[in-house]
């Protein structure tokens, strides 16, 4: 039975706005939310203007309807009359798209994205960006970043001045999710001495000690797991790979100096968490796992976790024909395949882990009774023990974890329990980013053993799923079953994935299968099969939440045809979309004016502490310019239209809703 534990009252400010049927007129006063008004007005709207397909894709539309409805908030402090337009959903309304904009704000991103089409100035963005400080100065290199890419792409240095932005956005129908984008700029070497150093501290205290290692005594039997993959080589470090922001351009990374660091680091998510409370009613923070802690403890957790399924796979492999996450294992079955394998356990010792594991004594066990076996209740040096095929002997599954290294385990865990418990009291929902698939294992675990907790009542902890992984939907179905049976809420963001070609290098350079799908439609099918999988759950079940994180406006199309198809209303606060500040400003700004909650992901610090997130953006919007011009087409459209009108004095604060 899984612990329950009690959040508290529901935080004020979840939802900003709820549906109305064809009016400009909202009555806004947050807080309460008359969510059954609003599902029936969303419901009789949605009966009126049904989806056209389109002729080469079913799956998106070619046009959808404009949407008519309106959000009506409730606030505990009178009554504010605000007007929203009607907007079209294709996404080539310039106008709707680029309104909460100034002038100078639409010339800073026409410029902007001009110079991210240049090759040369793509690839060697980070030496022009230091030797333009070295020649302007301290002084005018920050004015020049403002007025360029920092401005465009950071909306400020700290929580005081990122508070305009986020206020303007809300004011237009765009939430939030702050990130403090420090980096450390550390050089190529040391970056791999920094990931290395850590690996070879551990194998060299493992090869001094293995030979004597043997299992403590325990109150239970040992879980003995054979496999020929233990301590694979895909869940070590690899100097060639040892630089980990190598062919990533859309994700920060963080490597480990020692348990002071990640408490540096754990300060100043706190207070991105505060900042997000404090500059926004419903806002997101992000964090990454690897900044909490060491990188090689959450590699041997991974290889732990992916050792427990390769068995669970190994047991049930009777039944191949069904994914392992719908995969059941009788207790006769599991007996037999013990002793087919060559696992010593006795039968009164496989009987009695059986019982154990079949926590609702159905007579069968599935993957999620399975995984009881790693519960972080209990000692990570006493997880279980495997043998090892060639010597024949026992070995902790941990490689003989030292006391030490158990507590910087829970280090990181109670780092992350005060992220929750922060994220809680502000009223923020804590988002863990995915990371390479060597760490991903871990820190999937870990966070849904912070689901369990803090999303009792409602989602505070979401996790990243990326759908460019073969595994993506197995994994997304494994987590949401856990929830459904234990009964917290679930919370995930999809998106297709920041690693993809480190993955392929790495894995063909090491020696172990390609994690990617093979191509990009494949990942394209991938991500709307878990997208299409989430909707149906949450139009049976109601308690999901989703963000659809995509810049693809046919894979936000699809979400918002399957969402009227089930009739599920955006005022329901159940799916989200997420795009990066600076980008995709066409499909953000027309979605959170028709209704439905959009969030920018929204970087913040220090203009020269930000360089190395600035450099990553501008690699990033190179490779998206060149295959779309349809936002600074669109760009254009506006300012010749705010030309034309003579309106180039333009205040978004003073345009009426």
């Amino acid at each position: 039975m899984a612990t329950r534990f009690t959040v508290g009252r529901l935080c004020p400010g979840i939802s900003r706005r709820l549906l109305r049927p064809q009016t400009a007129e909202v009555r806004v006063i947050p807080v309460r939310v008359k969510v059954d008004m609003a599902r029936a007005a969303v419901a009789a709207d949605k009966a009126d203007t049904p989806p056209v397909p389109s002729a080469d894709r079913p799956d998106v539309p070619a046009e959808i309807p404009e949407v008519k409805s309106r959000f009506d908030i409730r606030h505990d402090y009178g009554e504010q009359v605000r007007q929203f337009p009607i907007v079209s959903l294709n996404f080539d309304d310039a106008l709707e798209a680029y309104k909460s904009k100034t002038t100078g704000e639409i010339l800073r991103a026409l410029l902007v994205f001009k110079l991210c089409s240049f090759d040369i100035i793509v690839r060697n963005n980070n030496q022009l960006m230091k030797l333009s400080r070295r020649i302007l100065g301290k002084r005018l290199f920050k004015s020049c970043m403002k007025g360029t890419f920092y401005g465009h792409f950071v909306a400020g240095e700290d929580q005081e001045s990122i508070k305009p932005l986020i206020k303007r956005m809300e004011k237009f129908g765009v939430g939030s999710i702050l990130d403090y984008s420090v980096e450390e700029d550390l050089s190529r070497d040391e970056a791999v001495s920094a990931e290395m150093d850590d690996y070879n501290r551990r194998r060299h205290y493992y090869n001094s000690c293995i030979s004597s290692a043997e299992p403590e005594q325990s109150a239970q039997p040992y879980m003995c797991v054979p496999s020929t993959e233990i301590h694979s080589d895909k869940y070590k470090a690899h100097e060639e790979f040892g630089d980990r922001r190598e062919d990533v351009v859309s994700a920060r990374t963080y490597f480990y100096e020692d348990e002071h660091k990640c408490d540096e680091n754990l300060k100043i998510f706190l207070n991105c968490i505060k900042a997000a409370g404090y500059s926004s009613t419903d806002g997101f923070a992000a964090i990454k796992l690897t900044a909490l802690g060491r990188p090689q403890l959450l590699l041997q957790l991974s290889d732990v976790l992916s050792t427990t399924r390769q068995f669970f796979e190994a047991l049930t492999s009777a039944e191949k024909k069904l994914p392992w996450v719908k995969r059941k294992l009788t207790k006769e079955v599991f007996q037999n395949r013990l002793e087919e394998l060559g696992v010593p356990m006795s039968r009164d010792e496989s009987g009695w882990w059986f019982t154990w594991m079949d926590q609702d004594a159905s007579g069968d066990v599935d993957l999620l009774e399975w995984n009881q076996m790693l519960k972080p209740n209990h000692s990570l040096r006493k997880l279980f023990v495997v043998p090892n095929i060639e010597t024949g002997e026992l070995e902790p599954a941990m490689s003989s974890i030292t006391e030490e290294e158990e507590q910087q385990m829970k280090n990181m865990l109670q780092r992350m329990n005060l992220l929750a418990e922060a994220a809680k009291l502000q009223g923020v929902r804590l988002m863990v980013d995915a990371e390479q698939t060597y760490f991903q294992p871990a820190i999937a675990r870990l966070t849904v053993e912070m689901m369990r907790k803090f999303n009792q009542e409602r989602p505070v902890i979401f996790n990243t799923y990326q759908c460019y992984l073969k595994d993506a939907y197995n994994n997304l179905y494994a987590d949401m079953d856990l929830a459904r049976k234990e009964g917290w809420h679930f919370g995930c963001k999809l998106v297709r994935g920041a690693y993809m070609e480190q993955e392929r290098k790495r894995a063909e350079a090491v020696g172990y299968e390609d994690p990617i799908n093979p191509d990009y439609e494949a990942t394209n099918r991938m991500y709307h099969k878990c997208l299409d999988h989430m909707l149906t759950r949450i139009d049976k079940y109601g308690d999901i939440n989703v963000m659809v994180a995509s810049h693809n406006e046919d894979t936000v199309k699809h979400a918002i045809q399957r969402m009227r198809e089930l009739n599920i209303s955006p005022a329901d606060q159940t799916v989200y979309f997420g795009q990066l500040l600076g980008m995709c400003d066409q499909v953000s700004f027309p979605l959170g004016q028709a209704g439905y909650p959009v969030f920018k992901y929204v970087p913040y610090g220090p203009v020269e502490e930000v360089l190395p997130y600035l450099s990553r953006r501008a690699q990033e919007n190179s490779a998206i310019l060149k295959g779309a011009y349809k936002e600074r087409m669109l760009l254009w459209t506006e300012l010749k239209r705010r030309l034309s009108h003579l309106e180039l004095v333009h205040n978004p604060d003073k345009v009426k809703q």
